[in-house]
């Protein structure tokens, strides 16, 4: 089960509520549910800032007064202020939230300026040609893993040393920039994130059981998972690839190489608010996963 004393007060009741509920349907359900509400619960920046992208794009009218994409900002900042005041993060996580907001502001500010991308232009709320809602959208990211870890009270096995990872970390974000000028370091960086993480486990706490999977295995899924929420941005028109102009196609799957490293720099950040811990003795587990 989860440690409460890492939940905030809402999901402590919703945490009780749930041990209350689960044990009435079959044994072999139970696990299965607790991990796809927890999951859920995670994302919900996420998915609030997606549904938000997703709506405007239908009904947000051409000619409002309000730009499409200034309304996004307000959309964002009121998502945000209303997950603070409900208590669903806290100031440590807003903390880490803010810094993935300005990593990732600064990165699209470049990746804009040298035509990896580009948005559709109007409002008053941005820098550059970069509208201020896409730092939300890496907010989103950092909400997700500081709440992921709380709610399955993750632990791990074999984890490398912290400084290490911050200078992978390190070099990974400043390849997104000098790529575009000297040599493009992706895939070594890709193979030393694989050779560094190789051998590290993460445990999480599900609902009763405690399971285990490689950390690599889980940097590739929600890298997959960010890959579809890209597909839907772009085509709900927030923003879109030079390939895109001519038509809406989907985002190629080599874009999975830059998520996967996006993943190492976000990992990397959500540890100087959750040092990495080891398992506590006497967890039920499941046998390993295999690579």
């Amino acid at each position: 089960m989860t440690d409460r004393s890492e939940l905030t007060r809402l999901e402590a009741v919703l945490d009780g509520v749930a041990d209350r509920v689960l044990p009435r349907v079959p044994a072999g359900v139970q696990e299965f549910l607790a991990f796809g509400i927890k999951q859920a619960w995670a994302c919900l920046f996420g998915a609030l800032m997606l549904a938000a992208i997703v709506l405007t794009a239908w009904f947000h009218p051409d000619d409002a007064w309000l730009a499409r994409n200034d309304l996004l900002v307000v959309l964002a900042v009121l998502i945000q202020i209303g997950m603070l005041a409900a208590r669903l993060e806290t100031g440590r996580e807003l903390i880490v939230i803010i810094v993935f907001h300005i990593v990732g502001t600064g990165m699209e500010i470049f990746k804009t300026a040298v035509g990896s991308w580009n948005y559709a232009p109007g409002g008053w709320l941005h820098i550059g040609a970069v509208p201020l809602f896409t730092g939300f959208m890496y907010a989103a990211v950092g909400s997700y893993l500081v709440r992921v870890h709380r709610l399955f009270d993750l632990r791990f096995t074999h984890y490398p040393p912290r400084w290490l990872t911050a200078v992978i970390a390190a070099a990974i974000y400043v390849n997104f920039f000098t790529h575009h000028f000297v040599l493009d370091l992706r895939l070594p960086l890709v193979a030393v994130t694989v050779l560094v993480f190789f051998r590290c486990r993460m445990h999480f706490s599900v609902h009763r059981r405690t399971l285990r999977m490689p950390v690599l295995v889980a940097f590739v899924l929600v890298a997959f998972f960010i890959w579809l929420a890209e597909n839907i941005g772009t085509a709900a028109g927030a923003w879109l690839y030079p390939s895109q102009d001519d038509g809406w196609h989907p985002v190629p799957l080599t874009k999975l190489v830059a998520w996967f490293l996006l993943m190492m720099i976000s990992v990397v950040l959500v540890t100087f608010v959750h040092r990495p811990r080891p398992p506590e003795h006497g967890r039920l587990e499941s046998p390993p996963t295999p690579m």
